[in-house]
């Protein structure tokens, strides 16, 4: 099969007026677009429960937004914004330093960097204080250092900004510490949200209970590179961002329960899904081998035409049974553009994504050239666009 690796056949005109700039008063109320072989139909997403197929694994991320916007103020008056990318020092594993005490090297976004050339930046709220200081200027990294007696998410969730997406082009207001936030949020480490979650609600998640829906909760913590347009004219080339993963064995064991039956609650879910297929395949040629899934593995491995993704579960539930270890981390660089064959989930929620975005890749990946009618016929419908928009339901 010819592919066009064109990223201009994924730009579409996206109005001004369909981008969701605030949530919707109540989650679940937001417009669903089913797609099912071939069909679309439009619903509320308080219906979803029903829509589900029946002894479906729910597969959600169940990481969580951290304020990763600092604002500072020099002396001078001049205002130095540090965005929180990922840590660098002493560790660059997400969740331990989450939980560190007293100091952190981070990785950051500087704005208004030529202001600030030297020297300490303090900000504090109440008796939490936390200082900045240049790491090496250079490669923008950063040394915070804080009050002691709390841990570095303590401090950032008191004193940093939520990091709404720069297309929604707006401060953030009280709500949206809430709001952009799903409500089974639980390990701190993500500078955006996985937005499809956006629509559960407690109420939403008991129905799936009451279906006998089975859920599983990973961890991958998105990165603002989630927000990076393809800039290049073959997608192949574009730089795709790294994200941290956490996976615990009693998942992979449930995911190997029903391996054929996986719903991905949006396109970090399945990032995680189709990282957790590759890295089986890894262990397959090496049982030592790293949780690192390079963006070009997955059109360059061999090995995988004869591995089933339940096979792949297996190998890594082997491994951590002979490295006697209950939880894996890895990092993941996946890229799923068209020509990739998804090997995991049979449907997706998601929202809908920017143009010439990795995220509508993906979702090209899943429905195949279907994705401009999705896209159509959510336009003509006046959904709501992006991460604070409406959802949609694509089952294969």
């Amino acid at each position: 099969m010819d592919i066009n690796f064109n990223i201009e056949q994924y730009n579409y005109s996206l109005p001004e007026e369909q981008i969701a700039k605030f949530p919707l008063k109540e989650r679940d109320q937001s417009k669903l677009l089913v797609w099912k072989n071939g069909t679309i139909s439009h619903q509320k997403f308080e219906e979803a429960p029903a829509l589900i197929p029946e002894n479906s694994l729910l597969v959600f991320n169940d990481t969580r937004v951290i304020a990763a916007r600092l604002n500072f103020q020099k002396p001078t008056g001049a205002q130095i914004e540090l965005f929180l990318l990922h840590p660098e020092l002493p560790t660059r594993d997400i969740s331990s330093s989450m939980s560190l005490q007293n100091s952190s090297v981070w990785l950051c976004l500087i704005g208004n960097k030529k202001k600030w050339k030297d020297g300490k930046l303090s900000l504090q709220i109440g008796e939490l204080k936390v200082t900045a200081s240049y790491f090496n200027r250079d490669d923008n990294l950063i040394q915070f250092d804080w009050s002691p007696g709390a841990t570095f998410a303590e401090i950032i969730n008191k004193t940093g900004e939520t990091p709404l997406p720069p297309y929604l082009k707006r401060k953030p207001v009280e709500n949206d510490a809430l709001r952009y936030q799903t409500v089974y949020s639980k390990h701190h480490g993500a500078v955006a949200a996985p937005t499809a979650g956006l629509h559960f609600t407690d109420f939403t998640l008991n129905q799936i209970k009451a279906r006998n829906i089975n859920t599983e909760y990973l961890t991958l913590h998105v990165s603002a590179g989630t927000f990076k347009p393809v800039e290049v004219a073959d997608y192949r080339d574009h730089a795709m961002h790294c994200e941290q993963i956490i996976i615990k064995k009693e998942s992979v064991q449930n995911l190997l329960s029903h391996w054929d039956q996986l719903i991905a609650v949006g396109t970090t879910s399945l990032r995680i899904l189709e990282s957790l297929y590759w890295y089986g395949v890894l262990l397959s040629g090496d049982n030592k081998a790293n949780f690192f899934i390079d963006k070009n593995m997955p059109y360059e491995n061999t090995l995988a035409k004869n591995i089933s993704f339940d096979d792949s579960l297996r190998r890594i539930l082997d491994h951590m049974e002979s490295e006697n270890v209950d939880e894996i981390h890895g990092e993941t660089e996946i890229f799923i553009y068209p020509g990739y064959e998804i090997r995991t989930a049979k449907g997706l929620f998601t929202n809908f994504h920017l143009p010439k975005s990795t995220l509508l890749l993906l979702v090209s990946t899943f429905t195949g050239q279907a994705w401009k009618e999705i896209y159509n016929a959510a336009l003509s419908n006046n959904y709501r666009f992006l991460s604070y928009g409406d959802s949609s339901l694509i089952l294969r």
